[in-house]
């Protein structure tokens, strides 16, 4: 058996014969029914079978997952044979949520005790904890002489407890492990880490662990299956996917404050889209917004309660990351309680805390993804028989054609494909140190097990064995980097390589710096005279590269260079930014997103060509108000006079747009952020040899700007060249010199466990790690170009900061000519351009401003379509 999806023949209706009396009548006296995932779960869990649960929220997944386990471990109680031991482990991805998954484990033991004792049962006592990074040492000290047989707790303190000396030994016979909300931990290296830690599990168990996946978005689904379940002897080990992820009906309305998004004054719409919130919350009992930035958070928080005092004050709370977890909690306890009629937060509540009724989720401007609208969406209506109701209020056209293609995505469950990451060398040098910790490994046993996590199925033996060499400090520049040897490699009396432990402090070293999450701190800025100017976060420092203007504390400034956290620039009050400063905080559109709104785009380009009726055909088929339809309708309709095309999915627009002193080469790629990051720096690598002149870049989720000196660029000779190159190789020559390659060198080289953030008590600054990656990084190059933490850096920017593997895909369909390109010159940008060319200028335009420049090229292009 394989990887497979179940049959509906193997669903069940009522629990299995085998179940406790007792557990039978706690689930009929509290459940009129089985919900659709537990027809299928509760018998193949009850048979040991993996299982990738895909489910809505309020679908019972949780339970689905845990009630046959909770039996098996009655039964075993039973029999006399229930171990002080761990019996089931539950991975959760934030400490939040295993806190909420703990309470929620409670409630059921205890009624199940209940109709127990009613039955004059005697049940056997199911112990249940946490064990995270907050539990106090004393209860981690506490759980071996009373052993919890369900462990709830996260990756990183799996990954503590799997080389914990005493308490490993209490999971040699873990018979089930639960990862929760797989799809957020799946697509980054914290479920990398995870996927090995299972691994490493697995090798050191007595017995086959059974594997549950739950989640209420995954795709595809049989790749974050293969994940759950990893491999064995090169195929993945089976695994049954019960996906009833269409089973809940959805309520979802994209809307539009007012119906001229261009000439209705700023002001006004910002008036019309608080008065549109605020009848939104009136209208039902607890409404959930979301926005996609921190920063709004607050703002809308701050300006409803201006709009209403009286209703608002103490009616509404905001919950993001910054705040603190007191802070947190508390609101997620008065909305469970139904003390808020509204929270706003950005994005942390996506995920399955519980947190009470919802009747309504508001989603301020686009979420950028149809999983993550569905995620968010999907936290009203709480039972599975609701509605989940879902608006999104839209504040420009760009993002009312990107929510109209999501919300049909989103009604039809067709969701975006995550990326997962593979051959993580950073991650499996942090592994190969705790392996070593625990016992002395084969080599060729090691690499047996590592390859049986689907993350390292595909791992080259050359990639591992320099890993090794690395870990085992076999290079004598490094060492004088104090870069020291972490394991020691030898031949065994069979003539076999093993290797083990080198000397007592690397446990420790192990244990104190484990885990994917990197260190972030603010960079201070300074003019070059000595000026302290204020500070920028890490993210943003990302897109910076000598030479680039950005604006902070309303004056303009010139990146010049960087030293450890400082950065040093020169005031250019003349000049106009090139990166715009919210770009750090802004969620990226999703690749297949942005296709099918360029096969939307084109659909109504055909139905414009043919006089049709668009606007009709869009209301029949959409979830749009009367203002949205007519915003897309004039927005489309106005490009495709303007320029005789719009861009879809097909055809990639570029336009040549000569302004007093350069040259603007606007592509129109509708294939989000990430797919355009690479693509922009591809081309601008290229287009700055043919000029013979550095070129500037812009880049947005639906399009980039080559920013070229004033001389004309034969744009089919440029396509050419970027067809014919070898696209890695580019890219990887266009980050070298980057802020992007030395910050992420750093986080690389930190969880690689090259730069230790923690020694001897002692933390080392984000400023220090920095100064040390700059060392360290030559050092590395001088080795070896392919050294694997220089190669793990190209690759987790290259392939998870950008996209190159779908970036690559774009430039194989221009080459193939399935992808066709049109170029045309403006005096003006077309209306598609508009957003991006005024993002490019947006932190030296007040919003008012940028509402007037916005007016004042929407003019200029209809006076063009007038004159014909």
């Amino acid at each position: 058996m394989s990887v497979k999806k179940v049959e509906d023949s193997e669903a069940i209706e009522d629990l299995p014969e085998d179940f406790e009396p007792y557990v039978k009548r706690w689930f009929d006296e509290r459940f009129e029914k089985l919900t659709p995932p537990q027809k299928y779960s509760f018998e193949l869990i009850h048979e040991n079978e993996n299982s990738l649960i895909c489910s809505p929220t309020g679908s019972g997944k949780t339970l689905s997952a845990f009630l046959s386990i909770l039996n098996e471990l009655f039964l075993k109680g039973d029999e006399g044979e229930l171990e002080n031991r761990v019996y089931c482990l539950y991975i959760s991805p934030l400490r939040a949520l295993g806190n909420d998954i703990q309470r929620n484990l409670e409630k059921p033991l205890e009624g199940i005790k209940s109709i127990a004792e009613d039955m004059e049962v005697d049940m056997p006592e199911v112990k249940s904890a946490v064990r995270t990074g907050d539990t106090p040492s004393k209860e981690r000290q506490k759980m071996l002489k009373e052993t919890p047989h369900i462990m709830v707790t996260t990756p990183e303190s799996l990954g503590i407890i799997l080389n914990a000396p005493k308490f490993k030994e209490k999971l040699k016979k873990v018979n089930y492990v639960i990862v929760d909300e797989i799809h957020s931990l799946c697509d980054n290296k914290r479920g990398t880490h995870l996927s090995l830690s299972l691994e490493r599990l697995q090798q050191m168990c007595e017995n086959e662990i059974t594997r549950i996946g739950l989640s209420a978005t995954q795709a595809p689904i049989k790749k974050i299956a293969k994940f759950l379940v990893g491999y064995e002897d090169g195929e993945p080990r089976p695994c049954n996917i019960v996906d009833v992820s269409a089973t809940k009906n959805m309520d979802v309305k994209v809307l539009s404050p007012v119906e001229d998004l261009i000439h209705t004054p700023g002001d006004i719409v910002n008036k019309k889209m608080y008065e549109k919130i605020d009848e939104l919350v009136k209208d039902h009992v607890t409404t959930l917004i979301f926005t996609n930035t921190r920063s709004a958070t607050e703002r809308v928080v701050n300006n409803l309660k201006n709009l209403d005092p009286e209703f608002y004050e103490n009616d509404i709370g905001a919950h993001h990351s910054s705040m603190s977890r007191k802070k947190r909690l508390g609101v997620e306890e008065s909305l469970k309680r139904g003390e808020l009629s509204v929270v706003v937060t950005s994005t942390s509540l996506e995920l399955g805390i519980d947190i009470g009724y919802i009747d309504l989720v508001l989603q301020l401007s686009s979420p950028k993804g149809v999983s993550r609208a569905i995620q968010r969406i999907g936290r009203s209506g709480h039972k599975l028989d609701e509605f989940a109701k879902g608006r999104i209020l839209v504040m420009d056209r760009g993002d009312a054609l990107e929510c109209t293609e999501m919300m049909r995505c989103a009604k039809n469950s067709e969701l975006d494909k995550v990326r997962i990451p593979e051959n993580c060398l950073d991650v499996l040098s942090q592994h190969i140190v705790g392996m070593g910790c625990n016992k002395k490994w084969g080599v060729e046993e090691a690499f047996r097990t590592v390859k049986r996590s689907f993350n390292f199925r595909d791992l080259k033996r050359e990639d591992y064995d320099k890993t090794l060499k690395y870990v085992a400090g076999e290079y004598a520049s490094l060492e004088d980097q104090k870069v020291y040897g972490k394991i020691w490699i030898d031949e065994n009396e069979e003539g076999k390589r093993v290797f083990g432990q080198r000397g007592k402090m690397t446990r420790v070293i192990y244990m104190t710096n484990i885990g994917t999450i990197p260190d972030e701190s603010a960079y201070r800025v300074n003019t070059r005279n000595g000026r302290f100017v204020g500070t920028l976060d890490e993210e943003f420092m990302d897109r910076l590269t000598k030479g680039d203007i950005f604006v902070h504390g309303g004056e303009t400034y010139e990146y010049r260079y960087t030293r450890g956290m400082k950065v040093y620039v020169d005031r250019c009050p003349e000049k106009a930014p090139t990166v715009p400063s919210w770009f750090s905080e802004m969620l990226p559109l999703s690749y297949d997103l942005g296709k099918k709104i360029g096969k939307f785009n084109k659909k109504v380009l055909s139905r414009m060509k043919e006089d049709e009726n668009a606007a009709g055909w869009i209301k029949r088929n959409y979830y749009l108000d009367e203002n949205t339809v007519s915003s897309i309708i004039s927005y489309l309709d106005e490009q495709y006079q303007y320029v005789g095309t719009v861009p879809t999915d097909s055809e990639i627009l570029i336009e040549k747009n000569f302004e007093s002193d350069k040259l603007n080469l606007i592509f129109h790629t509708i294939f989000g952020r990430k797919v355009n990051d690479a693509l922009c720096r591809i081309f601008a690598d290229l287009a700055s040899k043919m000029l013979n002149s550095n070129v500037g870049i812009v880049v947005d989720d639906h399009g980039f700007v080559l920013i070229c000196p004033k001389e004309d660029l034969d744009v089919k000779e440029l396509i050419e060249r970027v067809t014919e190159s070898d696209l890695r190789k580019v890219l990887k020559k266009a980050v070298r010199k980057t802020e992007l390659m030395k910050r992420r060198f750093r986080h690389v080289a930190a969880r690689a466990l090259m730069i230790l953030r923690n020694y001897k008590g002692k933390q080392m600054s984000v400023g220090r790690q920095q100064m040390k990656s700059h060392f360290l990084l030559s050092a590395c190059e001088d080795i070896d170009e392919e050294f694997p933490i220089v190669k793990e850096t190209y690759r987790e920017i290259i392939e998870d900061y950008m996209d190159i593997e779908n970036a690559s895909e774009i430039v194989d369909g221009l080459k193939r000519d399935e992808i066709g390109y049109r170029v045309v010159e403006t005096d003006v940008p077309s209306p598609f351009a508009h957003d991006l060319v005024i993002q490019s200028q947006s932190d030296v335009l007040k919003l008012k401003d940028k509402k007037e420049r916005l007016q004042r090229l929407h003019k200029k292009v209809m006076e063009s379509i007038e004159a014909g």
